[in-house]
Parts: C-alpha cells; sequence; structure tokens
C-alpha cells in the first residue's frame, strides 16, 4: 500500500522561514531581508562583535604577517 504522503525528497511548498543563532546571545534571528542586523539579532550584538574583532579578542588562525618588532612584511 502506498502512503498518500510527499516523500521527503519530493518537492514541496514550503514556507518555513530559515533561523540562525546570533553569534553574540545564541538567539534565534529569522534569516529574511527584514532582520536588518543578520546573522545578529541586534544592532548591539553587531557592534559588540565588532568590538572584539577590533580589539583583537577574535582573530583567525595562521600565521602572522608581520613580527612584533617590524613593520616590515615577513618573507
Amino acid at each position: 500500500m502506498k502512503s498518500i504522503c510527499a516523500s521527503p525528497r519530493s518537492p514541496v511548498n514550503r514556507t518555513e522561514t530559515k533561523t540562525v543563532n546570533c553569534p553574540g546571545c545564541k538567539k534565534p534571528v529569522p534569516w529574511v531581508e527584514a532582520s536588518q542586523y543578520r546573522p545578529f539579532c541586534s544592532e548591539r550584538c553587531k557592534l559588540i562583535d565588532f568590538g572584539e574583532w577590533a580589539t583583537g579578542k577574535n582573530r583567525l588562525a595562521g600565521e602572522p604577517l608581520f613580527s612584533d618588532s617590524e613593520e616590515e612584511p615577513l618573507q
């Protein structure tokens, strides 16, 4: 007997809005144009994150481009 329900792989018109968690406070944020600070929930969380990058609290791993005592790039 076949099921009349749509299979998980069949195209279905979904109206679900994707949500992401705010990187700052982990609050769910709808991923829509109206969420002007996405992926952040608010301007406050966005500015806190920016401040952490600007002060060096957040950084990407890798070899340094400059030594601490020189202004010349490392070779």
